[in-house]
């Protein structure tokens, strides 16, 4: 296959060093943190690629505006109506049902510059889904990305947040000055 060709070649002349778990065997709501840099796209369809992962990730619909429309699917994109966020959690549900499997790639914690928050939107889907999340990580000071482990959330938001931010405690990401502390809003009010 193209894409894990391309990957191999990747990953053979990248300073960047794949590690960590393998690619989960079913759905998975797939976290790509800490998530600083446009850079970390590529990084991410490497390490799909690599793994033969197929993977499908959230984007703005003006990313899917003209001639970008047709690559930005063809590399997994769907687009995301802001005006009626909440199709997304319906759509994902109907491609489950359909018996696609897939990381659906969400990345929580923006590109452009430091919040106090992350987006809470990875929490609902996997909540509202049925999908465990996936923690993956771009960590620029050991030059190292992969995927973490992958488990079930819980409900108990303040636990499984504990859960995340251990994991992406010594995460840097590739611009490390633009990490955000993974923290949700609603774990100072129920979900």
């Amino acid at each position: 296959m193209l894409r894990r060709f391309f990957a191999r070649v990747f990953w053979t002349f990248s300073r960047w060093k794949l590690t960590g778990q393998p690619a989960p065997d079913r759905p998975t709501v797939l976290i790509g943190a800490p998530h600083t840099s446009n850079w970390d796209f590529v990084l991410m369809l490497a390490i799909a690629w690599r793994l033969g992962m197929d993977v499908r990730w959230l984007g703005k619909a003006s990313l899917f505006a003209g001639w970008r429309g047709p690559v930005m699917h063809r590399l997994g994109g769907i687009p995301v109506d802001r005006a009626d966020p909440s199709r997304v959690v319906t759509d994902v549900v109907a491609r489950i049902n359909s018996g696609e499997v897939f990381g659906l790639v969400v990345t929580p914690d923006g590109t452009r510059g430091s919040n106090s928050y992350w987006k809470s939107g990875f929490y609902r889907i996997a909540r509202e889904s049925g999908m465990p999340v996936t923690l993956g990580f771009v960590d620029r000071t050991t030059k190292t990305t992969g995927l973490g482990p992958t488990f079930e959330l819980t409900g108990d938001v303040v636990a499984d947040m504990d859960r995340i931010r251990a994991f992406y405690a010594d995460k840097a990401g590739f611009r490390p000055e633009l990490r955000t502390e993974p923290r949700l809003r609603e774990e100072s009010s129920p979900t």
